[in-house]
């Protein structure tokens, strides 16, 4: 059969970044934490470069294949993920000297309810990235969390018309009775106004240094939800709901604030050798969103800037 890649020369001759295919369908198992297997459809970007000018295109079904075997055959971990990488090169030998694999899926977590006994799932957002260069292999995972944010400002205001409220109600200059306070406090006009709070995003890439069986995907999400104390729920009853509102109280923050919880926690950890974050709190007072960004600081690493300003 003519193979027109392999035979015919480009119309421009010149060398290629990257070459390959994007948004594979595939399926991902990974071990969990429990040590069973975690299932997860996901979408895979594999890619080479291509060293020869003189060559139309590089081996496009290889690329696919060795995925599908790769995915198939056992559950992902590092060592699976550069030994595919190993594969793409191996089956390039004469155009490539540099491979990427991207994959994406959501990484199932069950999740314990804060105080009864129910428990729900969580579908994490989750990307796994390996590159071979020259022998090099470097590993990234990046993971989305979603929380709530209590804006303190917000929260201030209330607090001052609450205490306007009470002068008004309470001004005529008897002693104050303890029931008749109680009874206000928990009435509407004792809550006189409330501050806002808003779902928000904290969207988390790390670089892994690369010597774990299993790629720490919920060590990771549990340190970034730790750090922010509010992740939200999943099964909530009334008592789930009032210790949820609790925290919100105890946690308030800015974006700024939840920035550097997140890099606090992350430059903590040793098996990260550099980190990204960027947190988006989807303001219900305004219709646009607060945005804060940390990084490392590395020399040469993560840039801190909005990822929307960066080549992705």
């Amino acid at each position: 059969m003519p193979d027109v890649a392999a035979d015919a020369r480009p119309a421009q001759a010149g060398l290629l970044d990257w070459v390959g295919m994007g948004e594979i369908e595939m399926p991902v198992v990974l071990n969990g934490d429990d040590g069973r297997p975690v299932g997860s459809g996901a979408r895979v970007n594999a890619f080479v470069n291509l060293t020869r000018p003189e060559v139309r295109g590089i081996h496009m079904s290889r690329l696919y294949l060795h995925v599908d075997r790769a995915l198939s055959a056992e559950p992902l971990t590092p060592c699976s993920l550069r030994r595919l990488l190993r594969d793409f090169l191996d089956s390039h030998a004469e155009l490539s000297d540099r491979a990427m694999v991207s994959i994406r899926f959501e990484h199932l977590v069950r999740r314990p309810a804060l105080a009864s006994e129910n428990s729900g799932w969580r579908a994490y957002p989750v990307r796994l990235t390996g590159v071979m260069e020259r022998g090099h292999f470097a590993l990234e995972l990046a993971v989305e969390v979603t929380y709530s944010s209590t804006c303190p400002c917000s929260a201030a205001l209330a607090r001052q018309l609450i205490q306007e409220q009470f002068q008004a109600d309470f001004a005529d200059g008897a002693p104050l009775d303890r029931e008749a306070v109680l009874a206000w406090l928990g009435s509407e006009r004792g809550i006189r106004a409330t501050p806002h709070s808003q779902r928000s995003l904290a969207e988390v890439k790390v670089r892994l240094v690369p010597s774990f069986r299993d790629f720490p995907i919920v060590a990771l999400i549990d340190r970034v939800e730790q750090a922010l104390r509010t992740p939200v729920q999943t099964a909530v009853k009334r008592a789930d709901e009032q210790a949820f509102a609790l925290l919100n109280g105890q946690n308030l923050m800015f974006c700024e604030d939840a920035a550097r919880r997140i890099q606090a926690a992350l430059a903590q950890d040793e098996r990260i050798s550099d980190f990204w974050a960027r947190v988006v709190h989807q303001e219900s007072l305004h219709p646009h969103d607060a945005v804060a960004v940390t990084s490392k600081g590395l020399p040469g690493g993560y840039s801190a800037v909005p990822e929307g300003l960066l080549p992705r």
